[in-house]
Parts: structure tokens; sequence; C-alpha cells
């Protein structure tokens, strides 16, 4: 009973751990959007991962912040275990793969196949997206709230943190924004803005509207990316929904829809 407690345990906090792993482009947990294929706990306590991407030609850059990620969770874990993963379906599957069993870094893997892009950069426009995406959700929910945009602006930390947002996703969205907030300026101080740019400037309330077609443009491309990331991998791997061991309608259509193949080089 013990073992089956502690096996429990350490899978719920896997698959926790992974869902702290954000798709970067997305700002949506690589768990949700399918990447994680498996991730079992094996006899001796080790973890074994299977990462699948959308489509066989996904960025190297892209796939390097997930696997980096993947790998940062998991050497979190408690219990400290040995760990496999293994990328599939992607056309560096193979130098990625072997890279991980000779035991380098992914930084060493993927030097030599993201080309002149850098990384450092790339990390940060993600950032960037993922901060406006999440300071839009939090504030729209605000004014949800009845608040004035004079009184929102002029919100720190400590009001934020009493603050209630509504119910659904915002309190997961009031979590995620402090935490990119947090990330972005870590040597805030208590009474300072709490809504500022990314560059740290501060909001006038007669700016807000503005300030908001803003972030909505950034929040509708991340959310056509998603859509269109989505849609590829469930037309690539056709995965399944089955209701009471009968195809659905979704089989079907799928089962019509052509294969996609890269494009041409």
């Amino acid at each position: 009973m013990a073992t089956a407690s502690v096996s429990d345990s350490r899978e719920r906090e896997l698959w926790r751990r992974l869902g702290e792993v954000n798709d970067p482009e997305l700002d949506e947990p690589i768990t949700e959007m399918g990447f994680v294929e498996r991730a079992d706990i094996i006899g001796d306590g080790g973890v074994e991962i299977d990462f699948r991407l959308p489509t066989y030609w996904c960025s190297p850059n892209f796939a390097f912040l997930m696997l980096d990620g993947v790998r940062k969770a998991l050497d979190q874990l408690s219990w400290s275990p040995a760990y496999r993963v293994r990328l599939h379906d992607h056309m560096f599957a193979e130098e990625v793969n072997r890279g991980i069993e000779e035991g380098k870094t992914f930084g060493d893997i993927f030097a030599g196949l993201a080309g002149d892009e850098d990384i450092g950069a790339l990390r940060e426009t993600f950032s960037m997206k993922a901060f406006k995406r999440r300071q839009e959700a939090v504030l729209l929910n605000l004014r949800r709230q009845g608040l004035t945009d004079r009184e929102i602006l002029g919100m720190d930390l400590a009001a934020y943190d009493v603050a209630r947002l509504g119910p659904g996703d915002a309190a997961k969205q009031k979590a995620t924004y402090r935490a990119a907030l947090v990330e972005r300026f870590p040597a805030r101080r208590q009474g300072d803005p709490l809504f500022v740019t990314w560059e740290g400037q501060a909001i006038p309330p007669m700016g807000l509207d503005a300030y908001l077609a803003d972030l909505r443009a950034v929040r509708i491309n991340m959310e056509f990316n998603g859509a269109l990331c989505r849609g590829l991998k469930q037309t690539r791997y056709k995965e399944l929904e089955v209701i009471d061991g009968e195809p659905t309608l979704v089989d079907f259509i799928m089962d019509r829809v052509p294969e996609r193949s890269a494009p041409a080089t």
C-alpha cells in the first residue's frame, strides 16, 4: 500500500512539473498541447519521456526551449531520478536523441542546429508576448469587476494580492501574471505600480484603451498560432476520440483529411 502511495504521489508530481513547462510561442502548457506523448516512472524510479511536436519541421529553436524546460522540470523532481527524454518524428530527432544519450546538454546539442538565431533573444521575445497576454487577461478581468482605469493602474502588489478577479480562469490568470511581473522586474518595491509596459513604463489611465488594443493584437496572434498548432498535430497523428467504444464524428472527419507533408526545401 505504501509503495502504491509513493508511486501515485510521484506520478502526480511528475505531471505537475511537466504542466509548468509552456510552449514558448503560445504560453500554454506542453501537456495541454499534447506534446508529452508518454511520461512513465519505471521500476527503479527513473523517468521516461516521449516528446512529439506537431510537425516534422518545427523550428529546432522551439524544440530546444521546450526540451530544456522539460529537463529543468525533471531536475526539480523531489526524488532526483535518472531520466530519458526522446524526441520523435522531428527532422533533428536523431541528432537530439543521440546527443542526449552521449550526455550532452541541450545547449550543446542545439548549438549546431540553431543557425545564427540568438536563443536568448528568442526566449525574451516569447517572454514579452506571454507577459502581454497575461497582463491583458488581468486588466480586462479587473474592469469587469467594476474598477475604474485609475483604480486599476494605481494598484501595487499588495492591493493586487487581495483583489478578486472573478470565477473561472481568473485565479490562474492572476497568478500567472504575478509570476511574469516578478520575473521581469525582480527588484520591484512595495508601492511600485503593478501594471507597466514590458519596458517598465507607467501606463496613463487615459491611454489604457490604446494600450489594451496593442495587447489584444498580441493575444490574437498567439491564439491563431495555437489553433494552427493543434490542428496540425491532430491532422498529423489523427488522435481518435472514442465514446463508449464507438468512433465519433471527429474520427470520421479526420479519416478523410489528407496527410500533410513537409514543404519542399
